[in-house]
Order: structure tokens, then sequence, then C-alpha cells
């Protein structure tokens, strides 16, 4: 059954829908997840943008380059002119058919340009002339990004943290994010970060991942409020880099040490990097391709420490993988894996861990299960 959908046209009587105003309230946009359609060209979009945005642009690359180079050459009106012509006719329609159906699925979002300026304004133009109004962000892009870096600054100087540390596979993110504020540093990174922690999908950008954290450390904040709990990170999580300000803090924080025997180590790494990484590559390449990307992953993610590990060591790890590899593809087991892991750990992570451990021992707060450390930070 076909049921046609026909526009609805205010009574006389009825009071016409009062437009929103267009807004500055940064700090409300973040803690509250509003849509966000940024306007601005997808070279500048991929740079860096805020968690809830999709890019819905104005101008193309090439359509902004030429616009930026006419501007520097024969001023703003000669610019703004040559927009107009290259952005017209089909082309036009086609932008803001895009434009409307955002409008359409996200009524309480706004748009934004670079600087809250001629783009955004002009979007917000052609959007009224077919029928909708649509608010803006003042400032733009260029604000709202200086506010999350004055906030993350401001918060990560005046917060209390705990964090969370243990050795490799103990499961240390899976704790936690049952803790009461936790920010999830390498949920943010999307990396889990070791040799072995790339993503099925790429990490953000270095400023896309400083704008979700700063957009965590204000819900942590705001939300929450009290101790923010942080896994124990190295500088670097993937290619993403922590803030040093925050390092430092992190360094003279509490710490929380968890415990798990072997047997549960080496489990919940065999559940996070071999079960599901072959069900993730697979979802995205297809069962060939996802198997054959599975397996250059995990023997390339051991073959960036061949040197940390001594050519020898590395050899026979190396070995044990690929038979463990074979027999998955052969009987779609995972069980084989578990020699591997439990060398990698005990001959090479759990030496380095217990290492950077004796630098430490003067901030252990609690050390245990994870019930033990959930029930510490529960208190």
């Amino acid at each position: 059954m076909f049921v046609i959908l026909l526009p609805h046209f205010p009574h006389e009587s009825e009071p016409a829908m009062p437009s929103r105003p267009d807004t500055s309230d940064y700090l409300s946009l973040f803690l509250n997840d509003v849509p966000l359609m940024d306007v601005r060209a997808p070279i500048e979009f991929s740079k860096g943008s805020f968690p809830n945005a999709i890019n819905a642009p104005l101008m193309n690359d090439e359509e902004r380059h030429r616009v930026g180079i006419c501007y520097k050459e024969k001023g703003q009106d000669k610019a703004i002119e040559l927009g107009h012509q290259l952005v017209s006719g089909d082309l036009k329609a086609q932008r803001i058919e895009a434009w409307k159906r955002f409008t359409a699925t996200n009524p309480q979002g706004y748009l934004f340009c670079f600087r809250g300026g001629l783009r955004s304004r002009l979007t917000q133009q052609w959007i009224k002339d077919s029928g909708i109004e649509f608010p803006l962000i003042q400032g733009g892009y260029k604000a709202m990004r200086r506010f999350l870096i004055d906030s993350l600054e401001a918060l990560t100087a005046s917060s209390e943290f705990v964090v969370l540390s243990g050795r490799t596979g103990t499961g240390k993110t899976r704790v936690l994010n049952q803790l009461p504020n936790p920010v999830d540093l390498e949920g943010l990174a999307n990396h889990r970060g070791s040799s072995f922690g790339r993503q099925v999908t790429p990490q953000p950008a270095q400023i896309d991942f400083e704008n979700r954290l700063a957009v965590a450390m204000l819900k942590a904040h705001h939300h929450v409020g009290g101790a923010v709990y942080l896994e124990d990170e190295s500088r670097l999580v993937g290619r993403c880099a922590l803030p040093e300000s925050l390092r430092n803090r992190m360094a003279a924080a509490p710490l929380m040490v968890l415990d798990q025997p072997i047997e549960e180590r080496v489990r919940i790494i065999r559940e996070d990097y071999v079960d599901q990484m072959t069900a993730d590559y697979v979802e995205r390449d297809g069962t060939e391709a996802g198997w054959l990307n599975f397996r250059d992953y995990l023997l390339s993610a051991l073959d960036r420490i061949r040197k940390r590990l001594g050519g020898e060591r590395h050899r026979r790890l190396r070995l044990m993988m690929e038979n463990a590899l074979d027999r998955q593809h052969q009987t779609g087991e995972t069980g084989a894996h578990h020699e591997w892991i439990e060398a990698l750990l005990q001959d090479y992570y759990d030496p380095m861990y217990d290492y950077q451990l004796s630098q430490k021992q003067g901030r252990v707060v609690v050390k245990g299960g994870p019930e033990t450390i959930i029930g510490w930070a529960s208190r």
C-alpha cells in the first residue's frame, strides 16, 4: 500500500512555528550530542571536525581552491561572484537537497563553516529560500575548536584522575568501562595501544582525536563528576598523541593494578585479537579477502616488534602463529593461537610491564581482580 504524504499548510488561526536562533552555546552542543552539518570543503573536514558532524559542503575542494585564488588576486566580491558561478544550476540544487535531507533528519541540528561567515550564511540563505529556517553556529569551526582546546586544558588541570594499569591481556578496557566515570582513550583513538592494536576502521586524525577527548572530558565533568578513570597509556595510542599536560597528570595519578591469571589473559587476547578481528575483517572485506587481510594484520603486528623480540624468538613465535592461522583457516578453531599468545605474554610483554610497574610502586592504591578494582572505585 502506498501512502502519499501531503505538505502541511498551517491554518490561518495556527501560530507559526518559531525559528530557532543561531547559537554560540558550544557547551550545550557538545554535551547533548547535537547533530552538526559542516559545510566546509571535504579536505577541511578530513583534517578535523567534531564527533557529531557530517560533511555537506557548499563547495568541493577544487571549487574552494579556485575561489581562494580569486579572493587573493581580485578580492572578496569577485570571489563571491565566482562561487555563485561554480555552484549553480543542477549542482546547486543537489547541494540544497543534501542540506534539506539533513534538516529533515536532524531538526534540532545546526550548520557551520570555518568562521561562521560567508559560507554558512550563504548555505543558511539557500536553505531558507527553499522554505526551511535552519540555524548556524556563530564563530564556526574555529570558535568551537578553540572552546574545546581551552576546555580540555582547564579540565586536565582541575580534574582528579585515577589510572588503571595491568599486564597485557588483563582486560583493562573491559573493566575501565565498568568504573564510575571512565574516559576510554583507546576507544577515542580507535586503537588498542599496542603493536597488535590496529582496528579494521582507521584511526581519527589527531585533531579529531583531541576534539573527541575534549568532549569526553566535558561529559565526564558535567554529566557524572568526581574522579575520572583512565587506562594507563604511553604517549601514543597508535598514531594519536595524548596531550602533554594530560600525560603529566596521568604520570602522577593514583594507580589501580588489575591482575588476572595467565589462562584468563590468553583467553581475552584470543577473543579480542583473533576471534573479533577475524569477524571484523570478514564483515568488511568478505570471506576470502577478509581472511587474507586478517592474516596479514596478525603477522605484520608481530613483525613490527621483530627487533625488540630478537631474531630467534621472533622466528619461533612467527612459526607458532603461522601454524595457528593454518589450523584456524582449515577448521575454524582458534585454540591453537594459545601457544604463541602465552609465549609472547610471558617472554616479552610481562617483563617489560613488570619493569615499568616497578618504577610506579609508590602510586599503587589497589591491586586485584576485576571485582576488587570495581569495588574499590565504587566505594
